[in-house]
């Protein structure tokens, strides 16, 4: 499948974007007007650095304001779209992007349109250009895709067609049916983003809030199913207008971009099943199974003592330190299995199953204690590896004796490392390499939840969903003392795996880094433990001399008038600070830790298929650490 992108989805000059879309992989790219206009290259220099890069030019983009008008508005409409013609002559750009008019249209009929459309068909065949007629969201009299290409087709001209753009389609709600009455070859291009589902003017939601597939809230397979099954063979181009991808590192927004295609492309390959009508040339990916669930979490620390009582406090027991590594070490607490590596002065340690060398792309700094890493039990982790590498992600370096188990995982986009490993429910074949340590308790982790960097939020998404097969439920905004805290889970169908990831919108781009907040505020990543009796949780804990949050006597108060608690059962939760939750599944009981560096604990027990993560307690929560914060 042929890849293309929009210049408009990067940040940086016109140069610094064809250099990174060559990089990233991409096959073409399409010309947004404005990098061209502020470009102190000529069109030719731009056509040959492109050529250079192995890029073809797609698209021009985009030509405004054409039909629906009078005579003499319409002369001076032909006489715009011979000079563009003339400049991507010189450009060798063969593909114009027409868009449905609306700012000067009057005259809503299309009998004019159509003698519109097919006088400037005449002048493009002069030279040589194919117009891509697409119907925008908002336009002023044509804004649905079927409408438009009612318009194409009674045009009847070789050199006018229509561009199909997911956007403007899937916003407006249209049904999509009447896409297999196109044939392929007079979809002259094609246009694809996604978005998340939001409840606003369609223009501002286009300008500002378009992602890349896989990353919001539509079915684009299924989308980019009917186009392929029309036999349209053009490329697959990426439109995303999107204030955070326009402030982002150009290289990474590229690899992104690319990345959403071929998840996207695999998706399809696997939907079309052997089609003779598609015509677009549809790799497939490895396949992979949702993991079965977490192997470990790997916390990286320079404050070795304060985080290893605190695991003992909540009851992990020591296995050992690792036989060749002796700043690592593995504690347990039944199948929930935390790997601490403490870090040295000039740089962070390899850990096992921890790489030797930190991230280019890395957040996190090297000090202090930072979830450094997850493995994932998965059914082949050859195949998920594999898998992840033909999606872009970077592997990470890793050396073990030659009797040491073979590890291999990714860095993520916050900079931690993702390792797979061969799932069987049993204990993984690494953990022999720091001693057994018998422990049938029924302790698993139960969620992590993670702060993602704001212009790296909608990456992450993808990164879990493309890689790891986990499905993104729907996004909520948490209120905290600084403000709103947006998070979304990234879930396993069958819950074993559930990773809400975090961001502040309001912060400024670096400000949410692998926990870095605002002054008198963190935003830490946790770790949850699930166990089966919270109470013989919490008292052990308080026993190994652990602090709680203080929770307000003013929660308690208000849980005793939202649900119909026994009073035995609330005077416990208000002795423990322990905190409540109740869906119509079950119960949810939860209590938290204080932070060390930018990592908490939370201890859980779930009743009666709970689903949820206590969410009516997170305000709490921040607060209380809010004020341990300032405290401290």
């Amino acid at each position: 499948m042929r890849t293309s992108i929009a210049t408009v989805c990067l940040s940086g000059t016109l140069e610094e974007k064809l250099q990174a879309a060559a990089t990233a992989g991409f096959d073409g790219v399409e010309i947004f007007e404005q990098d061209l206009i502020v470009s102190p290259n000529s069109p030719e220099a731009t056509a040959a650095l492109a050529a250079g890069l192995g890029l073809s030019l797609d698209l021009y983009q985009p030509f405004r304001d054409f039909e629906g008008v009078d005579e003499e508005q319409f002369a001076a409409s032909l006489a715009r779209a011979e000079a563009k013609f003339q400049l991507m002559k010189r450009m060798g750009v063969s593909t114009i992007l027409l868009c449905s008019n609306v700012a000067t249209a009057t005259i809503d009929d299309d009998e004019v349109v159509v003698d519109q459309l097919r006088r400037l068909g005449d002048l493009a065949e002069k030279y040589d250009v194919d117009v891509a007629y697409e119907a925008l969201a908002w336009g002023r009299f044509v804004s649905e895709y079927d409408r438009a290409w009612d318009l194409v087709k009674a045009a009847d001209h070789p050199r006018i067609g229509t561009c199909l753009d997911s956007f403007h389609i899937l916003s407006r709600g249209t049904d999509l049916s009447r896409i297999a009455e196109i044939p392929g070859e007079k979809i002259f291009f094609l246009q694809l983003a996604d978005a998340p589902a939001l409840s606003m003017d369609v223009l501002s939601w286009s300008r500002h809030h378009r992602v890349f597939p896989g990353e919001g809230a539509w079915d684009l397979t299924d989308f980019l199913t009917r186009v392929a099954l029309t036999g349209y063979a053009g490329p697959v181009s990426l439109e995303v207008f999107n204030d955070s991808f326009r402030q982002a590192d150009t290289q990474r927004t590229a690899l992104d971009g690319l990345r959403s295609l071929r998840w996207l492309e695999a998706d399809v390959s696997a939907a079309r099943a052997g089609s003779d009508r598609v015509r677009l040339d549809l790799h497939p990916l490895p396949q992979v199974s949702e993991p079965r669930g977490i192997d470990y979490v790997e916390l990286s620390t320079d404050d070795l003592g304060a985080l290893t009582r605190q695991i003992h406090q909540l009851g992990f027991r020591f296995v050992g330190f690792h036989r060749t590594k002796p700043h690592v070490q593995l504690w347990r607490r039944g199948q929930a299995r935390i790997v601490v590596t403490e870090s040295t002065d000039s740089a962070i340690d390899p850990a096992v199953p921890v790489a030797e060398s930190a991230s280019p792309a890395a957040d996190s700094a090297a000090s202090g204690t930072h979830l450094r890493g997850i493995g994932f039990a998965v059914d082949e982790a050859d195949a998920a590896m594999e898998r992840a590498l033909l999606l872009s992600a970077t592997e990470v370096p890793r050396e073990q004796a030659h009797d040491e188990e073979v590890l291999r995982g990714v860095y993520a986009p916050d900079g931690s490392e993702v390792f797979f490993g061969d799932g069987t429910g049993e204990d993984p074949q690494w953990t022999g390499e720091f001693g057994t340590v018998p422990d049938d308790r029924q302790s698993t982790i139960d969620h992590i939840n993670l702060a993602q960097p704001a212009h790296h939020y909608d990456e992450a998404v993808l990164f879990y969903t493309s890689l790891l097969a986990l499905n993104a439920l729907p996004s909520q905004d948490v209120p905290s003392p600084s403000g709103l805290v947006r998070s979304q889970v990234m879930s396993s169908a069958d819950g074993a795996v559930r990773m809400p990831l975090n961001v502040s919108p309001d912060h400024s781009p670096n400000a949410l880094s692998r926990g870095a907040g605002s002054p008198g505020e963190t935003y830490p990543e946790h770790v949850a433990i699930a166990c089966d009796d919270i109470f013989t949780a919490a008292m052990t804990a308080v026993a190994r001399g652990l602090k709680f949050l203080a929770v307000p006597q003013n929660y308690y108060e208000d849980l005793a008038a939202r649900f119909d608690l026994a009073p035995e059962l609330l005077d416990r939760l208000r002795e423990h600070n322990i905190l409540y939750d109740r869906d119509d599944r079950g119960e949810f009981l939860h209590f938290y830790t204080s932070t060390i560096g930018s990592v908490f604990f939370e201890m859980v027990e779930r009743r009666t298929g709970y689903l949820g993560f206590g969410a009516p307690n997170a305000p709490v929560r921040l607060a209380a650490q809010y004020r341990r914060n300032s405290e401290s």
